[in-house]
Parts: structure tokens; C-alpha cells; sequence
């Protein structure tokens, strides 16, 4: 299940381009030290989610790069530049239970504690967006091997938390030094906050997040079907 997840998010993040091969089973089998059959059946079952289609002697293809979510009927905003032709690429920077007694709005949603992740996405190898995600204390642990494996939110469905809803707010803003830094950007550069509310199906927040966007490089973008 651990492989099946990493070589989908590469699939959805453009690591694995659409109508491209992926890398055959014997090299899978010695990146990940796994046996064949263990290979064999990560792959069939996204053949079955119908993100791969093997040919016989022509290797395994990427034939969607598009993944279904109970959070949104729209395509999330890194799909739409993976689809474009653009490469996203995620580094976890940290993960860790922290005190909210600094953090006003998570100790507003949150309580005392929470848990704090933050990551750092590339877009064709340059710094382009920083996440703080802030999660309720009832989610329990989180290894760092299950956000390098999937998407947040996958690993959040995974864990039986169903997200009904969510509410984006959004400004223009400087961010803190630290993430300036990070997104290698001038200090004072106007930036693209977006703050994120996820509900739960009873209407609670189960995750916050704060995300700066450098926008000089990829305008953010939301496709609407009528």
C-alpha cells in the first residue's frame, strides 16, 4: 500500500508525465527493496484506479494523472499545472505537536495543542508555495513516512476523517522572514496568502492552513464547470 501511494502522488505531482512510461518493475523493485510480487500488485491495483495501463512488452503507461476527492468536485490546483505540463515536487520541512499558546487562530480552532506540519512545493525545481497546516490532537500520530507516501488529505480519508467542506480566504501579504527565505524571495515581496478551514461531516474544523504563494512565477488557478 506504502508503494502503491508513492508512485501515485508522483503520477498526480508530474514525476511520472502522463502517456509516459513509469520505471520498470525491476528498477522499482531495487529503488524500494521490495520483492517483485510486491511491486506487481502496487501496480495493479493503480491499473484498477485506472492511473496506469500496461502494454504487453511496451511497459507500464500513465494514462490519468487526475484524482477523484470527497473534498471537491473541482481539480486541485496542482493537478491543473501537472496537466499543464509542469513538474510539482514536495519536501515535508517538518512535523511535530506544538503549543498553540503563541498561535492565536489555531488555539482559537484547536484547544492547547495541535499538530503542526510544514512543507515546501517546487514547481519545475524553484520554490513556489509554503504550507503551515495546523490538524486537531484527535487525528493521533502521523509518520513522516505517510506525507512523503500521499497527499494530506488522502492520509486524512485514510484515517476515517471525512471532509465535507472547506472555505479558502485570500490576500495579498508579506510573509514572515523565515518563509521568505524559503520561497527565495526578496524580503517585503508581495505575496499570495491563502488561509484554508476544512470541516468535517458535523461541521468541525479538522485542519487550518496557511499557505504563501510566489505568484511572479504561476498565477493560482481555479477551473469552474457550468
Amino acid at each position: 500500500m506504502q508503494i502503491k501511494n508513492i508512485l501515485k502522488d508522483r503520477i498526480l505531482h508530474g514525476v511520472y508525465p502522463i502517456q509516459t512510461n513509469i520505471p520498470s518493475e525491476p528498477q522499482l523493485e531495487t529503488e524500494f527493496t521490495v520483492s517483485k510480487i510486491t511491486i506487481r500488485n502496487a501496480i495493479k491495483e493503480l491499473c484498477q484506479e485506472g492511473y496506469l495501463e500496461k502494454g504487453s512488452g511496451k511497459g507500464t503507461k500513465v494514462i490519468r494523472n487526475t484524482a477523484t476527492s470527497k473534498l471537491s468536485t473541482w481539480k486541485r490546483f496542482t493537478e491543473l499545472l501537472v496537466e499543464e505540463g509542469h513538474q510539482i515536487q514536495k519536501q515535508l520541512l517538518s512535523i511535530e505537536v506544538i503549543s498553540t499558546i503563541e498561535a492565536t487562530e489555531p488555539r482559537r480552532l484547536f484547544g492547547e495543542q495541535c499538530i503542526r506540519i510544514e512543507r515546501l512545493y517546487e514547481l519545475n525545481g524553484l520554490p513556489y508555495i509554503h504550507y503551515t497546516h495546523y490538524l486537531t490532537m484527535r487525528i493521533g500520530d502521523i509518520e513522516q513516512s505517510d506525507l512523503n507516501a500521499q497527499s494530506l488529505y488522502g492520509l486524512l480519508e485514510e484515517n476515517d476523517i471525512a471532509l465535507e467542506k472547506y472555505r479558502d480566504q485570500f490576500a495579498v501579504a508579506y510573509a514572515p522572514p523565515l518563509i521568505e527565505e524559503r520561497l527565495q524571495v526578496k524580503e517585503n515581496t508581495p505575496l499570495l496568502k491563502r488561509l484554508r478551514y476544512s470541516y468535517d461531516e458535523v461541521s468541525d474544523v479538522v485542519e487550518y492552513s496557511e499557505g504563501y504563494y510566489n505568484t511572479t512565477m504561476q498565477n493560482y488557478v481555479v477551473n469552474y464547470n457550468v
